[in-house]
C-alpha cells in the first residue's frame, strides 16, 4: 500500500493559467458585436411587424366604419326609394282619378277657347288627359308664334298624362327618328321643346334627377329610337348632310331619357361641333359627358372661324382664363371684315356684292354685341365703335333703298343730255335716243338755212315707258343711210346693251321724217 502524503508536508503549488491572448479578446469582441447587431435587427423586425399590424388593424377599422356608413346610406336610400315609389304611385293614381273625372266632364262641356295662357293650358291638358298625341302634335306645331308661352305651360300639361314619356314619343314619332314629311326639318323646334318640357315631369318627387320616372319598356324603346337614328346617318350622307334641328333633337332625346353611351362619345363630339351655333349646344355637350374634351372642341371651333361659338362654350365650362373672350371676338370681327372685302373685290360677284358684304359685316357685329352684353364685357371691349359702325351700315342700306326723286334726271357724262327712264331699256322693240333734242332750225354748211318741221304729235306712252315713236327695231346695227341734206350731225357714241344694243361705236340712223 502506498503511503498517504503528510498533510503537513509542503508540496509544489499548481502553476497559474496562462493569460488570455489578444486573439481571444478580439474573438470575444466580435462575438459580442454580432450578438448586438442581431439583437437590434430582430428588435427592428418585430417593431416593423407590430407597426404593420397596427396599420392593418386601423385600415380594417376604417373600412368597417366606411362599410357601416355605406350600409346605413344604402338602407336610407332604399327607404327613400320606397317612399318615392309610393309617392309616385299616389301621384299616378291622383292623375288617373283627375283624368277620369275630367274626361267625364269634358264629354259634357264644349272645347276650351284658346285666347290666353289659361285657355291654352286647358287645351293642352285636354289633349294630355285623352292621350291624344297626334292631335296634341298638330296643335303645338301649328302655333309656333306662341313658343315662349308653350315653354312655360307644356310641363304643367304633360304632368296630367298617365305616361308622359310614352305620350311625347308618340307625339314626335312622325318626325323623329325618321321623318315621313318632306318639310319635317322645320318641326325640329317642336321636338326639342317637348323633350325639354318632359324633363321636369320625369324627375322623381323625392330623389330628384337621380331617378327618372320612366318605365323600363319606354326606356328600351327610346334606346331603339336612338339606334335607328344613328343607323340612318349613312343613308343621309353622313354628319355633314344632317340638318341641325335633327341633330339637336337626337342629342336632346339622349339627355332627356338618360341613354348616353360612353362608346358613342366621338359621335356626340362631331355632332356638337357641327351644330355648335345652336344656343343649347354647350349645355348639351356637358350633359353628354364631353366636359373633358371641351378644350379640344373650343380649339377646333376657333380653327373653323367660329370664335363666337367658342366663347359660349368657354363660359359654359369656365375656361375663360385659357381662352380669353375679347381676343376671340376681335378675331371674329377681323375675319368678317376680310370676308366682306373679298366679296367686294371679287370680279365674278354680281351687282349685289356690296349688299352681301354689308350684310355679312352687320351679322358679325350684331353677334359680337350680343355676346358682349350677355357676358358683361363692356369694360374690356367697349361696344360704342361697333354700334356706330352698325348705324353707318344701316343708314347706307336705307339710303340705297330710297326711290329716286322724280325731278332728278339721269344724264350722260359726255353731253349732259337727259337719260331715258330705266324701263325703256327693257323693251326689245323700243328705241330711245340719248342725244339732246335737235333744234327747230338747222344750218348746213353747203345750203342756206332751211326750216325743219317739228316732231309730229305722238302718243304720250308707246309701251314700257318709252318716249320714242313705235317703229320696228332690230337688235343688230342697221346699215348706214344715204347722206341727206339737212341731217343732224352727230358724233359716234357707244351705247350700252340695255339702251338699244349699240356697241359698235356707230351712231344710230334716224328716219328723215323725224328731222
Amino acid at each position: 500500500m502506498g503511503s498517504l502524503p503528510d498533510p503537513g508536508e509542503v508540496t509544489n503549488p499548481p502553476s497559474p493559467p496562462p493569460p488570455p491572448s489578444f486573439d481571444d479578446f478580439q474573438r470575444q469582441t466580435s462575438l459580442m458585436t454580432s450578438c448586438t447587431l442581431l439583437w437590434k435587427e430582430l428588435s427592428d423586425h418585430f417593431s416593423s411587424l407590430e407597426q404593420d399590424l397596427i396599420r392593418k388593424s386601423d385600415a380594417l377599422k376604417a373600412k368597417f366604419q366606411a362599410l357601416n356608413s355605406e350600409t346605413q346610406l344604402s338602407l336610407k336610400a332604399l327607404d327613400t326609394r320606397e317612399s318615392s315609389i309610393s309617392k309616385s304611385m299616389s301621384i299616378a293614381f291622383e292623375a288617373l282619378e283627375r283624368t277620369t273625372k275630367r274626361s267625364m266632364s269634358e264629354s259634357q262641356t264644349e272645347e276650351p277657347e284658346v285666347d290666353d295662357s289659361e285657355g291654352l293650358l286647358m287645351k293642352l291638358k285636354s289633349f294630355c288627359h285623352k292621350m291624344a298625341a297626334k292631335k296634341f302634335w298638330i296643335f303645338v306645331t301649328s302655333r309656333k308664334k306662341e313658343l315662349e308661352l308653350f315653354r312655360s305651360e307644356l310641363p304643367k300639361a304633360l304632368a296630367e298624362c298617365i305616361d308622359p314619356p310614352r305620350f311625347v314619343l308618340e307625339a314626335i314619332s312622325e318626325v323623329f327618328p325618321l321623318s315621313s314629311a318632306s318639310n319635317s326639318y322645320d318641326l325640329g323646334w317642336a321636338c326639342v321643346l317637348l323633350l325639354e318640357s318632359l324633363i321636369p315631369v320625369m324627375v322623381d318627387p323625392v330623389l330628384g334627377k337621380e331617378r327618372m320616372l320612366v318605365t323600363p319598356t319606354i326606356k328600351v324603346k327610346a334606346e331603339e329610337i336612338a339606334e335607328t337614328w344613328k343607323k340612318s346617318l349613312e343613308e343621309r350622307g353622313g354628319i355633314e348632310n344632317v340638318k341641325t334641328p335633327d341633330v339637336h333633337t337626337f342629342l336632346q332625346h339622349l339627355v332627356t331619357f338618360g341613354i348616353v353611351k360612353d362608346d358613342d362619345v366621338d359621335l356626340y363630339r362631331k355632332l356638337v361641333v357641327a351644330s355648335a351655333w345652336r344656343k343649347q349646344m354647350p349645355k348639351l355637350a356637358v350633359s353628354l359627358g364631353l366636359g373633358d374634351t371641351m378644350p379640344d372642341m373650343i380649339e377646333e371651333l376657333i380653327g373653323r372661324g367660329q370664335q363666337v361659338d367658342a366663347v359660349h362654350f368657354t363660359y359654359e365650362v369656365g375656361l375663360t382664363d385659357r381662352f380669353p373672350p375679347v381676343p376671340l371676338l376681335k378675331a371674329f370681327l377681323k375675319d368678317a371684315k376680310k370676308a366682306a372685302t373679298s366679296i367686294l373685290e371679287d370680279p365674278n360677284n354680281s351687282g349685289r356684292a356690296a349688299h352681301m358684304a354689308a350684310k355679312k359685316e352687320q351679322s358679325a357685329i350684331r353677334a359680337v354685341l350680343k355676346c358682349i352684353e350677355e357676358y358683361k364685357l363692356e369694360a374690356e371691349f367697349p361696344p360704342d365703335n361697333l354700334k356706330k359702325r352698325l348705324d353707318q351700315l344701316e343708314k347706307a342700306k336705307i339710303e340705297k333703298k330710297k326711290p329716286a326723286s322724280p325731278a332728278a334726271k339721269r344724264t350722260r357724262a359726255n353731253n349732259g343730255g337727259p337719260m331715258p327712264p330705266a324701263k325703256a331699256g327693257r323693251s326689245t322693240n323700243a328705241y330711245v335716243s340719248s342725244f339732246p333734242s335737235p333744234p327747230t332750225y338747222m344750218r348746213s354748211p353747203q345750203y342756206p338755212p332751211t326750216p325743219v318741221p317739228a316732231y309730229p304729235a305722238v302718243p304720250a306712252v308707246y309701251g314700257h315707258g318709252s318716249r320714242s315713236p313705235p317703229f320696228a327695231y332690230s337688235p343688230e346695227a342697221p346699215p348706214p343711210p344715204p347722206p341727206m341734206v339737212g341731217s343732224y350731225p352727230v358724233s359716234p357714241v357707244s351705247f350700252p346693251a340695255p339702251y338699244g344694243g349699240y356697241s359698235n361705236g356707230m351712231a344710230p340712223a334716224y328716219q328723215q321724217a323725224y328731222y
